[in-house]
């Protein structure tokens, strides 16, 4: 018969465990007996647990081994070893090869290092001969595989995950814009994937400025949160600052948590097309767009009582779950002046389309590329400007200029003018810069009204117009250089950076088949398809309705293929 270990003899467990030591957590306290099990060679088997108290013994019952912890005080995490009995008289009949304690999770825990700034790390067959030779246990290869993607995970914080990226120049300039952001995010096609979040603001000519660029995992709540709270970090936080997405519930949730003073606006054009996919009412959209850009409420009212009595649910649906402060220009609690939607954002994502399958480090000196030469042409063009004006601005501000002619103006007080004519009168205010038609108000660029008023108070327009329109802060804003980032050689990083190793994102397995170029349309957007004949090969017509020879070699060819 094969010989075996004395019942009577007994060893120590090996560990340095006793009573009245201390963990922070159960968790950190099962890891540790874990541990000790496997490189002691017995296991144990819990006798009792709840969320304050673990009691374990040796799995052979005439062992004398136990442990019993418990929490310190109920309110908090740290557990206490109460008793323990490190002294083992069990027989080696009793050891098992199948460690019980050498879970996937375990496993994970002790090969984790094995990952760290290597490229790929051992599979789940070196995770096997890991635990074999490091651990003494015997774990099938499914065990393994999970031990592995659990080192994955723990390691994750070596990975890269996020990405945030503001140009200093861009940022200063920021002081001479309107405090309006555009946010918005775009899918990435590249190896690692992830998505393009991108925050714009728009410069006194009409222009897409980019303030801030961060590539993330996908467009979550804690990634927008991460995005937002960075760029809280750049631009502040302040009353005057308006936030335009849309209505995803991700960023809504985000700048609530991030911003305590500015102000969120949804998209309009998304609010429209969300009506349009969801009430099938395409006919409204012209008295919704009215609404929209209505400057005074009672305009607005009347907007919204024509969709009202055309579509109820419509109605309810643009007051009660989106809300009129959110998409109409006159309820709107702070000033986004005429940003009705994110399109300057938009703009910029059709400006990478071509690229967006770069990799990160490549579409980064894209964008850094295309925002120098933006800078500098800019910088030539605003310099050239003879108008107090910008081009845009110019335009605009020009037939109100001639619109007020002939207005009558009667003087009220010092700084207030009651100006009649056309189809509306104003009482304007040329020292708070004000006019009942609201125009003035939300635009910051004079109204007729006010243009008659400094005319009749022999005020220069031009100084009732912001500032923010006007050619002085257009160069500034554009009056530094973006500079490309040199040489790696040059760089002069922190040595606490340089050491650190990040490793690669993690990606799922892309699926079979040619990867999809183009995206999937937006809600209620569509797309125009070209019908292409199945006779001659033409696009445009139906086979039907083909006027050319059947059989033909030349009529089998496409004759206007789209570009």
């Amino acid at each position: 018969m094969p010989t075996t270990e004395a019942s009577d003899s007994t060893f120590r467990d090996g560990s340095d465990l006793h009573e009245g030591k201390y963990f922070n957590t159960k968790k950190d306290l099962k890891r540790k007996l874990s541990d000790i099990a496997m490189k002691g060679n017995f296991e144990f088997q819990t006798r009792k647990s709840n969320w304050s108290l673990w009691v374990i013994e040796c799995i052979d019952p005439n062992c004398s081994w136990r442990l019993r912890a418990s929490k310190i005080i109920p309110e908090s995490t740290k557990f206490v070893i109460r008793k323990y009995v490190g002294v083992h008289c069990c027989s080696l009949l009793n050891r098992n090869a199948n460690h019980r304690q050498a879970t996937y999770v375990v496993i994970g825990e002790q090969v984790a290092p094995q990952y760290v700034g290597v490229e790929k790390g051992p599979g789940p067959k070196g995770v096997q001969t890991f635990a074999r030779t490091k651990l003494g246990a015997q774990i099938s290869y499914y065990k393994a595989w999970r031990g592995r993607k659990h080192a994955h995970t723990l390691i994750r914080d070596s990975r890269f995950k996020y990405l945030f990226l503001a140009f200093g120049v861009a940022i200063r300039g920021f002081r001479y814009m309107r405090k309006v952001v555009g946010i918005d995010g775009t899918f990435l096609k590249g190896q690692y994937r992830g998505v393009l979040l991108v925050a714009t603001a728009q410069d006194g000519n009409g222009q897409c400025y980019p303030l801030a660029w961060g590539i993330v995992d996908s467009e979550n709540e804690d990634a927008w949160t991460w995005f937002l709270t960075q760029l809280k970090e750049v631009i502040g936080d302040t009353d005057e600052l308006a936030l335009i997405s849309d209505r995803a519930p991700s960023i809504k949730k985000a700048i609530s948590t991030v911003f305590e003073k500015a102000h969120h606006g949804a998209c309009a054009w998304h609010v429209a097309q969300n009506i349009k996919n969801k009430f099938k009412c395409a006919d409204i959209m012209g008295s919704y767009w009215s609404a929209v850009n209505a400057y005074r409420c009672e305009d607005f009212t009347g907007y919204m009582t024509e969709i009202s009595h055309r579509y109820p649910r419509v109605a309810e649906y643009l007051e009660n779950e989106v809300g009129f402060k959110k998409w109409s220009r006159c309820h709107y609690p702070g000033l986004r002046y005429n940003i009705t939607t994110t399109n300057m954002v938009e703009s910029l994502n059709s400006m990478l389309v071509n690229v967006r399958d770069f990799p990160y480090v490549a579409l980064l000196d894209v964008i850094q590329e295309k925002m120098s030469k933006w800078w500098n042409d800019r910088r030539i063009v605003a310099m050239a400007i003879t108008t107090p004006l910008t081009p845009s601005r110019e335009s605009e501000f020009r037939p109100r200029f001639a619109q007020s002619n002939g207005r009558h103006t009667l003087h009220l007080n010092p700084v207030t003018y009651h100006v009649k004519g056309g189809e509306l009168e104003g009482v304007v205010d040329i020292f708070n810069k004000t006019c009942t038609c609201k125009e003035f108000d939300i635009d910051k660029l004079p109204c007729v009204h006010a243009i008659a008023a400094a005319h009749h108070a022999q005020v220069s327009v031009y100084s009732l117009v912001s500032p923010y329109c006007t050619k002085e802060y257009y160069v500034l804003a554009y009056g530094e250089t973006i500079y490309p980032v040199g040489s790696q050689s040059q760089w002069d990083v922190p040595n606490e950076v340089a050491t650190r190793v990040v490793l690669p994102r993690e990606v799922k397995e892309r699926k079979r088949g040619r990867p999809k170029t183009s995206r999937f349309p937006s809600v209620g957007e569509f797309r125009k398809q070209k019908n292409r004949c199945g006779k001659c090969g033409a696009y445009g017509h139906y086979k039907k309705k083909c006027n050319s020879q059947t059989g033909s070699t030349e009529g089998n060819q496409p004759t206007d293929v789209p570009v």
